[in-house]
């Protein structure tokens, strides 16, 4: 086990010293580490979605001369493909980057369902980019660690990329980090305030606790899951999802429960939304700030004006609440207004310590929403 704290130190030693990514919970120790030491700064910045983050990198590299430090689940190899191998690959402009790639779903070691796939093609998949990667282990020693990263030097000297995947248990943080906000409203009652509104409805979840709570509350409720999908994976998209069922039953009311992180990766979709107009989209973004699932490092949506953002895009109709008071007229009122609508639902960071996952599986979830859907 590696202790990040050395990690980053022979880094550093190195003259690798700028970071950016997008948290994971495989790599909560470095992330932890990192906001520790540097905070959001000109040496730390959490990008909205992977590929902005080799972006950000390569314009490091380009102003310095340096290498720079790109950590992300590996959920976020298909966010970096493009720009890896149209920006950064020899071939184009040779631009190096050492990536830290938490390996989820890893062969042999249980996940998961969306991260199943992904964890069976990742040393793969970071072959066929060129990238050559070292993983580091729960039994790797700070000698074997440095042996890697000298190898990983010669790679990155050469104007090439390389990376180092992280398995589970492989880093550990002495100190501790404390994520919170000045929110009181606690997302689990939110939605259950969103699903006693929606009756009938069909809703489109987001990635991570948000689905969680949801299908949690149904149990207790002993309701039917069949009004529900629950999107594990592909996070960002939801919307997108719920824009796909809304076009094909205008007649039903979509909503899609989203978070502030989800929104930021693929942000997009808000001008596709708005530049269609569905009347049958009620789009909900639970903002906490902060990518909770994954550990609670912060988003920069405490700094946006997410209800501008809609506007700025065509939403008709935007509302913000940050008072659990407030959240039932403005549900009735996002409903009553037969318009695409964005209710932001202002959150405190944490959930219950107890928070289980769904038990049917993802292609489970799928047929019971189609049912649903066709009934």
């Amino acid at each position: 086990m590696i202790k990040v704290q050395n990690l980053i130190t022979e880094l550093q030693n190195v003259d690798i010293s700028f970071f950016t990514g997008v948290p994971d919970s495989q790599l909560k120790a470095l992330c932890d580490c990192l906001m520790d030491k540097y905070g959001i700064s000109e040496r730390h910045i959490i990008a909205a979605n992977e590929g902005n983050a080799v972006g950000l990198a390569a314009g490091y590299h380009m102003a310095t001369g340096k290498i720079p430090c790109v950590y992300m689940q590996n959920s976020g190899l298909g966010n970096v493909v493009n720009p890896v191998a149209s920006l950064l690959h020899q071939k184009v402009y040779g631009i190096p980057v050492l990536f830290i790639v938490g390996w989820r779903g890893e062969p042999g070691v249980k996940d998961e369902p969306q991260h199943i796939f992904q964890g069976e093609i990742t040393l793969k998949l970071l072959e066929d980019l060129e990238i050559q990667a070292c993983v580091i282990e729960k039994t790797t020693t700070e000698e074997q660690f440095s042996q890697m990263l000298q190898q990983a030097l010669a790679v990155l000297r050469q104007g090439r990329c390389a990376a180092l995947v992280v398995r589970k248990g492989a880093l550990a943080f002495e100190g501790k980090v404390s994520y919170r906000n000045q929110e009181t409203i606690v997302r689990e009652e939110a939605i259950r305030h969103i699903a006693a509104a929606s009756g009938k409805d069909v809703v489109v979840s987001t990635t991570g606790k948000a689905s969680r709570e949801l299908f949690e509350l149904r149990e207790a409720n002993g309701q039917t899951h069949g009004t529900d999908f629950l999107t594990v994976g592909s996070m960002g998209h939801s919307s997108m999802i719920a824009l796909g069922v809304a076009l094909g039953q205008p007649e039903r009311r979509v909503w899609c429960v989203d978070g502030d992180g989800a929104v930021l990766m693929h942000m997009g979709a808000m001008a596709v939304l708005g530049a269609k107009k569905p009347k049958n989209v009620i789009h909900v973004v639970l903002n906490n700030g902060a990518h909770e699932t994954v550990g609670g490092m912060p988003t920069v949506c405490p700094s946006v004006d997410l209800g501008g953002v809609a506007t700025a895009c065509g939403y008709p109709c935007v509302m913000s609440v940050d008072k659990i008071e407030q959240l039932d007229a403005a549900l009735q009122q996002a409903k009553a207004q037969d318009e695409l609508t964005l209710l932001e639902i202002k959150c405190a960071i944490g959930s219950r310590a107890d928070l289980g996952r769904p038990t049917t599986t993802a292609k489970e979830n799928k047929e019971n929403f189609m049912r649903y859907l066709r009934g």
